[in-house]
């Protein structure tokens, strides 16, 4: 096992394990990475001497960051689209992959799980949560748009909470990542060497995998869920996302603002700070994913994914956030109205 590897890989017992080895990135993905996941993942799928998948990230901050963005900025005049195809690509099958496989697969999720965390983790089958976690689709604060399979379970989310959280990138904690059904079990993060002993412990076979799994983490995880701020703003959220137009969310929102609700002012407050156009194609993005399978769901993200590689907005958010970290983007363009359904429906064209 290279030590130096983005992604350490190792089996024991009978459980496949898999790390992400970029703590100073907060494990954030490159094209490397989801090839080596993704071919680990297919390796193991028909190896009847692995029953179990263990996905972690190395370090205490973060499980991971998400996509690395930096490195798409880095290639924005040269190649960009050879490289973008192959990472989102890749990336998106993976998560497909997730959600189908045939054995289970643990993701402990402490610490940031952000946008291509959260497409690693959403569709397993044991996800873990720890007092450190902070859950989130972030994509609204770079000018892109929720991807990772975001137009399918966004929209699996109480009410109109998907929405929500896609155009404000509110963070999570885990009482509110229970709430919304991305998590399964609450461990303390101090417990989690422990549960890795256990696991590594037990001798692991395909018939009794998930049995044997459950009663490791229902032994060690009895610790009480936090409760949900969510759950306490639901009545408001659907109140005010259920528009289908970003113009009647905001009105609503601005009109419980002046009638002193500091939560609607707030979130108004949040959602103008975004870019125009990636909100606009994100609240598109949900409506039309609403009845879509989770496949066609990420084959109208591919083609997201690709058309904002030639947005100006994409570029000036990394810049804003990751390269020079001023946060004060300059849209383009600055107003609601001058994005038009055409621009709109544009980003979804193949």
């Amino acid at each position: 096992m290279d030590a130096q590897a983005s992604v350490k890989v190792d089996i024991q017992n009978g459980v496949g394990w898999i790390k992400l080895n970029r703590p100073q990135a907060l494990n954030s993905l490159n094209v490397e990475m989801v090839e080596t996941i993704s071919t680990q993942l297919k390796e193991w799928q028909t190896d009847n001497k692995i029953a179990l998948i263990c996905i972690h990230g190395e370090g205490s901050k973060g499980f991971c960051a998400g996509g690395d963005m930096r490195k798409l900025y880095d290639l924005k005049n040269t190649g960009i689209e050879n490289y973008a195809e192959r990472f989102f690509s890749t990336e998106y099958q993976l998560d497909y992959n997730i959600h189908h496989y045939p054995k289970p697969i643990l993701v402990y999720m402490n610490g940031i799980v952000m946008g291509g965390g959260v497409g690693l983790s959403i569709g397993a089958s044991h996800r873990i949560v720890t007092e450190t976690t902070k859950w989130a689709m972030p994509e609204m604060n770079i000018g892109f748009f929720p991807d990772v399979g975001a137009s399918y379970f966004l929209n699996r989310m109480p009410g109109h909470v998907g929405r929500y959280l896609a155009l404000t990138a509110n963070i999570l904690k885990a009482g509110d990542v229970f709430y919304v059904g991305a998590g399964d079990y609450y461990l303390e993060s101090t417990k989690w060497d422990g549960v890795i002993k256990e696991i590594n412990e037990t001798n692991w076979h395909l018939e009794s995998a998930h049995q044997k799994l459950n009663l490791i983490l229902e032994k060690s995880c009895i610790t009480p869920e936090p409760s949900s701020s969510i759950k306490l703003l639901q009545k408001k959220i659907d109140e005010h996302f259920h528009f289908n137009t970003l113009e009647e969310i905001i009105a609503s929102l601005e009109e419980s603002a002046h009638k002193g609700d500091e939560w609607a002012q707030a979130t108004v407050d949040i959602i103008l700070s975004k870019s125009p156009t990636s909100l606009k194609v994100t609240l598109y993005q949900l409506q039309e994913g609403k009845l879509k399978s989770l496949k066609e769901c990420l084959d109208m993200e591919m083609n997201l994914a690709m058309n904002f590689m030639k947005s100006h907005d994409f570029y000036e958010g990394i810049r804003s956030v990751l390269v020079d970290k001023d946060y004060n983007p300059k849209w383009e363009p600055i107003s609601f109205n001058s994005v038009t359904e055409d621009k709109v429906t544009s980003f979804f064209q193949s």
